[in-house]
């Protein structure tokens, strides 16, 4: 679990980050080490809202680096890299509300296992993947059945592919949290 401070800052160092992105300048801030938690290795997501409506939103599943370059990177990459968007131009930067989900490990599920509003889901199933968040579900107001069945879609397949012997379920947590939680 972050901390408030970490949390706070963490939030900070993702819109200065994409306010240093449009001026040229691509390097990685390094946080000071009482941020214990931003430097393990986590999994983590970055969204961007424009208005409350979804901007953008890229992350990573496996603890690859630090919390703090993560974040970084996936808000990079969900401003410009996501293929579902335009990349974000400078004058959307103070619409833009960010949001953090930070990972806990994937851990091999099945379907009973599976719990909305608490459970994020990755399937996979051959060649195709989707994931979706903990958070989506319940935004959504989806229950078990139309949560698997989105995440089917999301990995490209037929809505009941969940049911499929091949389809694998992995599991994770998210501690999420957005800047309107913290500045008004």
């Amino acid at each position: 679990m972050l901390s408030e401070e970490e949390k706070k800052y963490s939030l900070k160092l993702a819109r200065k980050t994409l306010e240093r992105y449009f001026s040229g300048d691509y390097e990685i801030e390094v946080p000071p080490k009482k941020f214990k938690n931003l430097w393990e290795k986590r999994g983590a997501f970055v969204t961007l809202l424009k208005e409350k409506h979804l901007r953008g939103c890229i992350g990573i599943l496996e603890p690859l680096y630090p919390l703090y370059e993560t974040i970084q990177k996936m808000a990079i990459e969900a401003a410009f890299k996501d293929p579902r968007f335009a990349p974000l131009e400078a004058k959307e930067l103070p619409l833009i509300e960010i949001e953090i989900s930070v990972l806990s490990p994937l851990k091999k599920g099945t379907l009973k296992e599976v719990e909305v509003g608490k459970h994020g889901i990755y399937l996979v199933k051959g060649a195709h993947r989707g994931v979706l968040l903990p958070q989506v579900p319940v935004e959504y107001g989806w229950d078990k059945k139309t949560f698997l069945e989105h995440v089917c879609l999301k990995a490209g397949l037929p809505p009941d592919c969940y049911k499929s012997p091949e389809a694998k379920i992995y599991l994770f947590t998210a501690e999420v949290f957005k800047e309107s939680d913290y500045f008004k």
